[in-house]
């Protein structure tokens, strides 16, 4: 087995026995152990208690962050006319119908966020293998079908976060940057929690939240108290 790092022994070191702590104390944590050469995410997942394998246990949502991501989303439009010129007056990064089509189509996806107005559904459906698994497909269920092209294009600037759980019953979400002040990264964790904990499907049975989990992107994990991580 590989030797572990200088770094990673001391971070794991210092995680060592630390286990269900306030969210304040994580974030404490996490931030002094983060000692990369980039400024690295704070990365949430949550284990739910739910199946997403049946669809009324499936958990997808929004959630406009208080503090913004600390990431620049490189946000696309299909969209023509009057609503394409909205988009790109709004700051969309990329914007076009059948030549975007086709730019995705060969394998040049250079966005974080794909956004739609709803004419345009019918074309962006011919991309649902490539844009699906990436988690980039329009959906009206979180604002990216839409004649708000506007609104849209700020929203995801403006550090708005989709989260969809996986097959193994986790959400993962980035939630700002270790720089940001501590009461700024504690803010964002629990919207996050509390907007995961709205989009609550019908079909959850028993314990919903099960486990609530905080990392840096090159640091280990710690898992926080629940009750800590709900909205105060």
């Amino acid at each position: 087995m590989a030797k572990l790092g200088k770094r990673t022994r001391a971070a794991r070191e210092a995680f060592a026995g630390k286990d269900l702590i306030s969210v304040e104390a994580a974030v404490a944590l996490i931030k002094k152990s983060a000692t990369a050469k980039f400024d690295e995410t704070l990365e949430i997942a949550m284990n739910l208690g739910v199946d997403p394998r049946h669809a009324d246990q499936m958990v997808r949502g929004v959630v406009a962050l208080p503090n913004g991501t600390g990431k620049v989303v490189r946000v696309a439009v299909f969209a023509r006319g009057a609503k394409a010129d909205e988009a790109k007056a709004a700051g969309a990064d990329i914007v076009g119908a059948e030549d975007l089509m086709e730019t995705i189509q060969s394998g040049k996806i250079e966005f974080d966020r794909c956004i739609a107005t709803p004419d345009m559904m019918p074309l962006v459906g011919r991309l649902g293998k490539i844009l699906g698994p990436r988690n980039l497909m329009p959906n009206p269920k979180v604002g990216t079908v839409t004649m708000d092209v506007k609104t849209a294009v700020e929203a995801a600037k403006g550090g708005e976060v989709q989260f969809k759980v996986e097959k193994a019953g986790v959400i993962h979400g980035g939630i700002g940057k270790v720089s940001f002040s501590d009461e700024k990264l504690a803010q964002n964790i629990r919207a996050f929690v509390d907007a995961v904990s709205r989009a609550k499907p019908s079909g959850a049975k028993g314990t919903y939240l099960k486990k609530v989990s905080l990392a840096s992107t090159m640091g280990p994990g710690v898992a926080v108290d629940l009750a800590s991580a709900t909205a105060k």
